[in-house]
């Protein structure tokens, strides 16, 4: 079949369910002087992955736009540091949204998905990346619960107060009691738990401990690239078992650059590119490219993506698998190097003999399955007696 017509068979495939990412870091971009979400934009004139036009190209309806936070000092100067960009960070989808009503719009159920889809905007879910910014407060939840949170992780790059990180040396070998009580209040609350991160520990306790199925919001096999990011297929299995689903990652499929002080500079920079001047902007964006032209680094390639998936497919199955390549956050390969170019994705899982059906859970159906769950568990746990009153 030529490409075109197999672009247009797989588009019809899974035109009936929205195409969600579980890990856009966009959010990193909205507060930023001069910059738009409904303008065209590419990586090579302004560092971003993700825009309207963008979005709309691939076929992406929509996904978590990610509250995400650095991991800092565990002390309560450090806490409130964090807990402050946090609500910062959140205000801006929201501000986001309200300035472009025809175009996106908030989700806070799973049904909210396909309603607005049908009304042609843009599926905005929030998610927190790190809970360092809940301090010693595991309630704290609530407040992001109630500004529609529906997808949290408990750690990042290292251990924190709630779990050990799957790029640390173990703390708590697990979870935290604290952590045990931040996967409780996520289950109440109705809040998907991402073990995207989290150690091998954490992630069995996790399994054990959560209520509902529980994802990885970016995430890959450890078949396919050896990385303490990635997951053992033993693992992968058991999640399936449990309900769970992996978003497939674009990041942990090839060896990381080694460590460069002047890479990690400008890593943090483009971390606080929401408080530079236009010129500011434009004097980082010159300088990264300068540096990635002297520096260049072997990347990922689209085929590579690919077999990350479909070994995912073949261990965990088709209802457990979907996609979150981190954008925004690192992610991207050569030829799939923004949301634009996504329906590539489509056209492959096609032509690889997965059905409409497969390709419409893939692409959101799995991971709205795992919120209506939670839906349902935190409803039920509402309506159950307290112990008081037993």
């Amino acid at each position: 079949m030529p490409l075109a017509a197999l672009i247009a068979a797989a588009a019809l495939a899974s035109s009936g369910a929205p195409h969600l990412d579980t890990h856009l870091d966009t959010p990193i971009h909205f507060g930023r002087a001069g910059w738009s979400v409904m303008q065209r934009h590419t990586y090579e004139n302004d560092l971003s992955q993700v825009d309207w036009p963008r979005m709309t190209a691939g076929g992406l309806d929509g996904g978590f736009f990610v509250i995400y936070t650095a991991q800092g000092p565990l002390t309560p100067q450090g806490y409130r540091a964090a807990r402050d960009l946090a609500f910062r960070r959140e205000a801006h989808i929201r501000e986001m949204v309200a300035a472009n009503p025809a175009h996106f719009a908030l989700a806070f159920t799973a049904a909210d998905a396909a309603r607005i889809k049908a009304s042609g905007r843009k599926i905005v879910y929030q998610s927190i990346e790190n809970s360092y910014p809940l301090g010693d407060d595991p309630g704290l939840l609530q407040t992001f619960y109630a500004l529609g949170v529906r997808l949290a992780g408990p750690v990042h790059f290292q251990n924190n107060q709630f779990a050990d990180s799957a790029t640390d040396t173990p703390r708590w070998h697990g979870l935290s009691p604290l952590g045990r009580q931040w996967v409780a209040e996520a289950n109440r609350l109705g809040i998907v738990i991402d073990a995207s991160h989290a150690s091998d520990a954490v992630f069995d306790q996790l399994l054990e401990t959560s209520k509902t199925p529980i994802i990885l919001s970016h995430s890959g096999p450890r078949a396919v690239f050896d990385h303490p990011r990635n997951i053992d297929d033993a693992r992968l299995k058991k999640l399936a078992a449990a309900g769970g689903v992996i978003q497939i990652n674009s990041v942990y499929l090839t060896a990381r650059p080694p460590a460069n002080a002047e890479r990690d500079r400008l890593g943090d920079a483009l971390e606080a590119i929401e408080d530079m001047t236009p010129a500011q902007q434009k004097a980082l964006i010159a300088e990264t490219a300068a540096f990635n032209r002297r520096n260049p680094v072997k990347r990922a390639t689209f085929e590579m993506f690919m077999a990350s998936l479909e070994h995912a497919l073949k261990v965990a199955g088709p209802d457990h698998v979907g996609i979150g390549a981190d954008w925004d956050g690192g992610g991207g390969v050569t030829g799939m190097e923004d949301v634009a170019d996504l329906k590539k994705v489509t056209t492959r899982l096609k032509h690889d003999g997965w059905s409409q059906a497969d390709i419409a859970k893939i692409w959101g159906g799995n991971v709205l399955r795992v919120l209506a769950a939670a839906e349902t568990c935190a409803a039920s746990l509402k309506k159950a007696p307290s112990p008081q009153t037993q």
